[in-house]
């Protein structure tokens, strides 16, 4: 007989994709079909934030609801995951365990530097409350290691008060036997413990332990977490493995988090990403979650996200982490004034002061509306605006209701709201530093997009983002407050799509299993590339992906000597994308769209059984669009060359285009950018130096049979 959940009978075992994610407010899981991605059901309960077992409490009520509402069985589930703000709150709080460093070394000079570089210092969060990390220090000569060295090493660092214990050794990277030794001795005592080198595998002795200690900080609580929600999980009757997400967008299995808790730091803005990327299939854009009390601003080039290197108490850390800006202006931002003037708008939101949005109030209520300034928590300035109506109810003026009142707000958005009670709210404030409702709307809504504007811009310089191709994609329930006002004001299209409010969600439903490898390598040859792959699809199946399914994307910098492997893949259960094929008509109008008004003359340039390449004309410039067979938008260029050709004969042309699509300037000669689609696989290329181009080529097309087509694409490299 087919087990029952709620009362809901499941008898035809469909498959289940489950994600959560813990937001400041909202705690939202969704169920979506694990082959059709069609979204089964939803459920949000207030985070958990003041919960003996803390957020999890949220995480997992809201999954054992979910599933009870929607009449989904624990045998249905095949995948489930969940993001955490644990890990940032913990920074962000001071809640985090004290470290005791073994450092180790061999002698002579190289022993002298290295006692010094693993001498660190507490790692200070939060300046003005004095909230660090405590560190202590020991130090063992690599020739003085053994047993009794480390116990007592062990010993001093907890009579200082250590909580857990970091081994760390110069040039551990190279070997990790001393390093396993003192964690071997630590766990034996029961201790929580981390090895400098399970965290990252690149050299910089002080960034590698620091890192590791940070680590160390929450692992306790982070353990302690983890073990709650995985339980209560197997509880439920699912048996598949809870993942966990990772603050680069990827997902582990918990007992990968286990070992490394701060590779989920940020996991909750790096869900909107995943989201936009695997979901709404954008390829070049910039994503802007709104939420309550903040947005989270990033980058998606090529199809994939910006990432860049955590930063802790003002230290850059070893790990990576998708490249979120969080500003402190969102959906639910109110706004400070002065006695003639909008002074700014945020950080504190309407949740924070216990007030309601206007547009959300019955206009019956809004009556005789008094404007009084407050400080929404002690030490606030005393210039937040709210309202206080006849009936003795205090209610705020946000975003969200500058935006309903200049009508930019469709009824379909989330953030919808009713305009007459914004109006009338707005009006006595208005009155007050005598201008219209309009130009108060417009005041409060300037000043975010000061702000956000401010940050794009610099996101667009940092990834040489094309004004041509990008686009504005808004998530989150707070998204129609503030894209469309800043996306005119910045001439930029914007979409805010279905689902836009549980995208964080979708995201982790849909997350993919994802590991980085790292290193220093001067000149890598093909084998040095081969082991890093093999390294990196190793780690990806540790943390929980099918081997078969592991794709893996090489980087090379040659500023920096340094090589990422980037391995990604699904979990067991692979999810299988069935819908139908396009045909070119229907691709061709897919593309036409995507182009926009300004493209003509768009014609198809070539084609394989995977892919369409589209071109048209822009003035002089030639953009392309490469669809995949169905009609996903894979790759997006503002100028651009493409080439079918067989396997075998691909690197003239690369070499051709090499010169052919340079960009010569007084200072430089900036060199094309390519993409190789092969089989069903689109990948980019972008070293700065031919050779490195065409190492990573031969590898990838050495796969292929050599009479195969495949399709290079130039990118002409030149932002403005």
């Amino acid at each position: 007989m087919a087990p029952r959940i709620g009362g809901i009978m499941s008898g035809n075992h469909r498959k289940v994709r489950m994600g959560i994610d813990v937001g400041g407010t909202y705690t939202k899981c969704v169920a979506m079909d694990n082959i059709t991605h069609e979204i089964l059901g939803k459920k949000e309960v207030k985070t958990t934030h003041d919960a003996k077992e803390g957020v999890a409490l949220g995480v997992v009520q809201s999954f054992i609801y979910c599933m009870k509402e929607n009449g989904i069985a624990p045998e249905d589930v095949v995948f489930v995951a969940h993001s955490t703000t644990q890990a940032t709150n913990a920074f962000i709080e001071g809640d985090v365990a004290k470290v005791g460093i073994i450092g180790v070394a061999g002698g002579g000079l190289e022993g002298l530097l290295a006692k010094k570089q693993l001498n660190i210092d507490d790692v200070v969060l939060d300046p003005k409350v004095e909230r660090r990390i405590k560190i202590f220090n020991e130090y063992i000569p690599k020739k003085k290691l053994n047993d009794e060295t480390i116990d007592s090493a062990i010993e001093h660092s907890k009579s200082m008060g250590a909580q857990v214990i970091v081994a760390s050794m110069a040039f551990g990277v190279d070997s990790q036997a001393e390093e396993q030794l003192i964690f071997d001795r630590a766990k034996k005592q029961g201790l929580p413990v981390t090895m400098a080198s399970d965290i990252t595998k690149l050299y910089g002795l002080t960034r590698r332990t620091r890192t590791a200690a940070i680590n160390a900080s929450i692992l306790p609580k982070m353990m302690a977490t983890a073990n709650a929600t995985e339980s209560s999980v197997k509880q439920a009757g699912v048996t598949v493995p809870l993942m966990i997400m990772r603050g680069d967008g990827g997902v582990m299995e918990i007992s990968e988090m286990r070992k490394r808790p701060i590779l989920t730091a940020l996991s909750g803005p790096a869900a909107s990403v995943m989201g936009s990327l695997m979901y709404l299939r954008v390829s070049n854009g910039i994503y802007f979650e709104v939420g309550g009390t903040t947005s989270n601003i990033g980058v998606i080039k090529n199809g994939r996200p910006g990432v860049d290197y955590a930063n802790v108490g003002g230290y850059d850390t070893y790990v990576s982490s998708l490249d979120v800006r969080i500003l402190g202006c969102a959906g639910g931002s109110m706004v400070r004034i002065s006695e003639n003037d909008v002074i700014d708008v945020g950080p504190r939101s309407a949740h924070i002061a216990g007030c309601e949005y206007a547009c959300f109030t019955n206009p019956e209520e809004i009556e005789d509306p008094k404007v009084e300034l407050i400080s929404p928590k002690s030490g606030d300035p005393n210039d937040y605006v709210v309202l206080l109506l006849k009936n003795g109810k205090r209610i705020t003026i946000t975003n969200t209701d500058a935006a309903n009142v200049l009508g930019l707000v469709d009824e379909k958005f989330f953030a919808h709201g009713n305009m007459e009670s914004a109006r009338k709210a707005m009006k006595p404030v208005a009155d007050r530093l005598g201008i219209t409702i309009e130009s108060l709307a417009e005041k409060i809504l300037n000043k975010d997009y000061e702000k956000v504007s401010a940050c794009i811009n610099l996101l667009a310089t940092k990834y040489e983002l094309n004004h041509d191709v990008v686009k504005l994609v808004g998530c989150g329930g707070g998204a129609a407050a503030l894209v469309p006002y800043c996306a005119k004001k910045m001439n930029l299209p914007y979409t805010i799509p279905q689902n836009a409010e549980v995208i964080s969600s979708i995201g982790v439903a849909l997350a993919m299993v994802r590991d980085v490898i790292e290193r220093v390598i001067p000149n890598p040859t093909q084998d040095d590339i081969k082991d890093m792959k093999k390294e990196a699809i190793d780690a990806c199946i540790n943390s929980g992906a099918a081997a078969d399914t592991i794709e893996v994307h090489i980087e090379i910098d040659s500023s920096s000597s340094k090589v990422r492997a980037i391995a990604t893949g699904s979990t067991e259960v692979k999810t299988t994308d069935l819908r139908k094929d396009c045909t070119e008509v229907e691709a061709n109008t897919l593309a036409k769209d995507d182009f926009g008004p300004k493209v003509s003359n768009i014609r198809l340039e070539c084609r394989t059984d995977n892919f369409f390449v589209f071109r048209g004309e822009c003035g002089d410039k030639t953009p392309l669009r490469v669809l995949d067979k169905r009609g996903f938008i894979k790759v997006q260029c503002a100028d651009a060359a493409a080439v079918k050709i067989k396997a075998a004969n691909y690197q003239q042309t690369v070499e051709e285009m090499w010169d052919k699509l340079a960009v010569y300037k007084s200072e430089a000669i900036i060199r094309p950018n390519y993409f190789i689609c092969s089989g069903p696989r689109v990948t980019d290329y972008n070293a700065v130096e031919l050779q490195q181009d065409e190492l990573l080529m031969a590898l990838d097309v050495s796969e292929r049979d050599p009479d195969e087509d495949i399709i290079v694409i130039g990118d002409v490299n030149d932002i403005v």
